[in-house]
Order: structure tokens, then C-alpha cells, then sequence
């Protein structure tokens, strides 16, 4: 009975989804977190070395080491290492929602991995991607599919409240041109840049940093002046607009377990981040020469 109890006070399932050589532990850290706001059942699907010889190793966590969840490891070796889909069924979370995430390298297409086919919800990070981070992100522009979203995308939710309401206060000028500058290597910045070319469908330039930092800054131009949200040392912005005083807010860089948390509580499609994907295609990149920042995020 008692155990029945727990399982109707589970609101989600989320399969966490690792390789060999990803940070397990920190990925089980931040969904135990994320679960105090979504209880839920997290099974991880360690994905350990594919030559080596056929083995599972189950672990259970519950209470204190696995937050508002209960926690199901299942590190699995060998040929293994592929069955992670029909593993996880028998311990799914009847009639729940199933959110799958992927924290290190995700599959070329979430929604057609056999264990992305289980989940309303795909979460990959872009910014993870061992190879290119921009590489990744065109790979989830090419492959969307609703229920896709990636951590590079909700780590803008700030940034991009802030520009809204700046453009809520008079004078309400059209945004003519914009210009987004942040690190080369970025896929956050690059969103951004695709998000204001497909709300405001004005000439958007993305700009470079010399180094491998994050987002660094907004410019949008309009007839009486211009706009700027500037983060110099990756912690705190600034805001300035014509008419109005210097703003300093807050903006470091968000943690995974507040990105995850976020994107947990919905399971329909991010239509918005969709749309960011596609204005891509309009952004028009330039490298911008200049000293060294620091890095952001």
C-alpha cells in the first residue's frame, strides 16, 4: 500500500540518458532537485562501454539520495548498452507523461531513438555536444519534432523576458536592425539571434567573440535609439534604452536543475523554440574583432 501511495504522488516519468564518460552523478543531482517542484520517478540509463562483456548493475535510491523521486539505475554494459528502451517500459509510471533527457550527446534524431520514442517530452543541451555545439543545434533544427527542446534555449528565458518588456515601455518604436554578440561557439546566442529574426523579422547579425564564451550581448536598434542588454563578466547585465535610467539585473548563468525544472512543467510543444530553430536561416553571422572576456553562459 505504501508503496502505491508513493507511485500515485509521481506527476512524470523522466529517463535520463547517459554514455560512457558523461557525468552520471551530476545529471542525477540535478533531476533529484528539479523533482522537489515535479515528483516523479527518474531512471537513468547508463550507457557503459559497448566492448565490454554483457552486464547489468541495478541500484535503487530512495529518500534522502534521490529528492522528491525515487531513483532507478540501471548501468548497462556490453551489447546492453542498446536494449535501454525495453528496460525502461516494465518501469514506467502507468498513464504518466515520459520525459527523456539527455544531458551529454544526444541521437542524431531524439524522436526516432527507440527510447525518444517513449516520451511526449525530448530535453537534449546543444552546449553538451562533444564535437560542435552549433554542429548540434542544426542537427535539432533539421530534425525538430514536437516535444523536441534543448537546455540551450531555456537558459534564454531570462534574457528574453527582459528584451520583451524593455520593448513594452514607450516609445513604441518598430526594432529596425538587431545585433547579438557572444561566444563563437555559443548555441545560445545563436537562438537568441534566431528568436528576434522570427518575432521581429528585422536584419538580425550575429556577432563573435574572440574566445569560447557565452552570450555576451543585445542591440536593437530603433528610431529614437538603441536598446542594449550587455553582460560584460557572465553574472550581471546591464539595460539601457533611450529615456530611461541604467538598469542592472541579474543574469548568471542558469543552473541545469532550474533549466530542467523549467522544462518539465510543460509536455506540449514549444512552438516558440521551433520558430527560434527556423530564424536561423535569416541570421547573418560576422566576426568581431576585439580583446578577450571573460566567459559566460
Amino acid at each position: 500500500m505504501s508503496g502505491g501511495a508513493v507511485a500515485l504522488g509521481r506527476v512524470l516519468t523522466l529517463v535520463i540518458v547517459t554514455n560512457d564518460g558523461d557525468p552520471t552523478e551530476e545529471s542525477i543531482d540535478a533531476a533529484n532537485d528539479a523533482s522537489r517542484e515535479h515528483p516523479c520517478r527518474v531512471i537513468v540509463l547508463a550507457r557503459g562501454a559497448k566492448r565490454a562483456a554483457a552486464r547489468l548493475d541495478a541500484q535503487i535510491r530512495v529518500g534522502g539520495d534521490a529528492g522528491a523521486s525515487e531513483v532507478i539505475v540501471l548501468r548497462m554494459y556490453g551489447p546492453l548498452a542498446d536494449e535501454g528502451a525495453s528496460m525502461t517500459v516494465p518501469l514506467l509510471l502507468p498513464d504518466a507523461p515520459v520525459v527523456v533527457w539527455w544531458p551529454g550527446e544526444p541521437p542524431e534524431v531524439p524522436a526516432k531513438d527507440p527510447v525518444g520514442q517513449l516520451a511526449q517530452r525530448r530535453i537534449t543541451d546543444a552546449a553538451a555536444a562533444r564535437s560542435s555545439p552549433l554542429r548540434s543545434l542544426a542537427q535539432r533544427r533539421r530534425t525538430y519534432v514536437e516535444g523536441d527542446t534543448d537546455l540551450a534555449w531555456t537558459r534564454l528565458t531570462l534574457w528574453r523576458g527582459l528584451l520583451a518588456a524593455a520593448l513594452d515601455l514607450p516609445p513604441f518604436e518598430p526594432v529596425t536592425t538587431a545585433v547579438v554578440e557572444g561566444g563563437a561557439e555559443s548555441p545560445s546566442a545563436d537562438l537568441l539571434a534566431g528568436w528576434l529574426a522570427a518575432t521581429l523579422d528585422v536584419p538580425v547579425t550575429r556577432k563573435s567573440t574572440p574566445e569560447e564564451s557565452g552570450l555576451y550581448s543585445v542591440r536593437l536598434e530603433r528610431p529614437s535609439g538603441e536598446v542594449a542588454l550587455v553582460r560584460p563578466d557572465g553574472r550581471v547585465g546591464t539595460l539601457t534604452q533611450p529615456g530611461q535610467p541604467d538598469r542592472r539585473v541579474t543574469l548568471q548563468r542558469r543552473q541545469t536543475r532550474e533549466c530542467l525544472a523549467e522544462e518539465m512543467r510543460r509536455l506540449d510543444a514549444d512552438e516558440i523554440y521551433r520558430e527560434a530553430l527556423l530564424g536561423l536561416e535569416h541570421v547573418r553571422r560576422a566576426r568581431l574583432p576585439g580583446k578577450t572576456r571573460p566567459a559566460g553562459a
